[in-house]
């Protein structure tokens, strides 16, 4: 089936939420017909001008959609900065002003944490922190369980709606962008339910994601269909060069499995 064609749309209006995290919201007509339901899921920025862009191939970044409202034809993206570095699209983002224009593509698939079990986990640094927050909102009024949200400081929180029965903890970890086994390593020092089913839901750094899924999956054996673990960055590399490790370690995580 071949993809959608790129939408060309337009900034709305950008909000500083915290200060490392910015929202830019859109609209336009190349909204019209965008799906709902969609949030946590993702679409994909498109950057033709940018150099190393070329007619075959574009330079495109990867953001989690954080709120749709087809009535008022917006959407909403929330990005996470860094002090220290900048990428393309947060710079982008930081220079956004309304009626600037520019081409998304998706959206992408929506994986929400498992329902279906007696406790939930989430774990996500900034970067993860929109899906995450997607999750929550759309978690069942009696779902219990809790949530790791890493964040660069303590100015970072944010008011998300969620089921009394979850505990949400801030963790604040101005270094994360350089120390990013540190929410992992929070995950395996958290208290672990006596009894009952857990589904994880995690986003984060490529190196944690590989502990988190080892813990997850290894030592405390959940299944591998009440678990969605994802690295959503990798530190050091762009996002060409993280897509292309994310491949190389699916590969040999099916062939593991595969010889188990």
């Amino acid at each position: 089936m071949p993809r959608p064609a790129p939408r060309n749309v337009e900034v709305f209006s950008t909000q500083q939420i915290t200060p490392n995290m910015l929202r830019v919201t859109l609209t336009g007509e190349g909204l019209r017909g965008f799906p709902e339901g969609f949030e946590s899921g993702y679409v994909k920025f498109r950057f033709p001008d940018a150099p190393g862009s070329t007619p075959d191939k574009v330079i495109m970044r990867t953001y989690s959609i954080r709120a749709f409202d087809s009535s008022k034809n917006l959407l909403s993206i929330d990005f996470a900065l860094h002090d220290d570095s900048e990428g393309l699209a947060s710079a982008w983002a930081k220079g956004a002003k309304p009626g600037d224009p520019v081409e998304i593509g998706g959206p992408g698939s929506v994986k929400p944490v498992s329902h279906d079990t007696d406790y939930v986990l989430l774990a996500a640094d900034m970067t993860g922190l929109p899906a995450l927050a997607c999750n929550l909102e759309r978690l069942p009024a009696d779902a219990k369980g809790i949530a790791l949200i890493e964040i660069t400081s303590e100015a970072d929180r944010q008011d998300i709606t969620h089921p009394e029965g979850v505990e949400v903890h801030w963790l604040v970890n101005p270094g994360y962008a350089h120390t990013p086994r540190a929410l992992s390593q929070h995950v395996r020092d958290m208290p672990w339910p006596e009894d009952g089913t857990v589904g994880a839901w995690c986003a984060c750094e490529f190196h944690s994601m590989q502990d988190l899924r080892s813990y997850l999956r290894n030592e405390r054996g959940i299944p591998k269909e009440q678990i969605y673990i994802s690295s959503y960055w990798k530190i050091g590399r762009t996002e060409d060069g993280h897509q292309a490790d994310k491949r190389l370690d699916r590969e040999r995580e099916n062939a593991a499995q595969a010889s188990a």
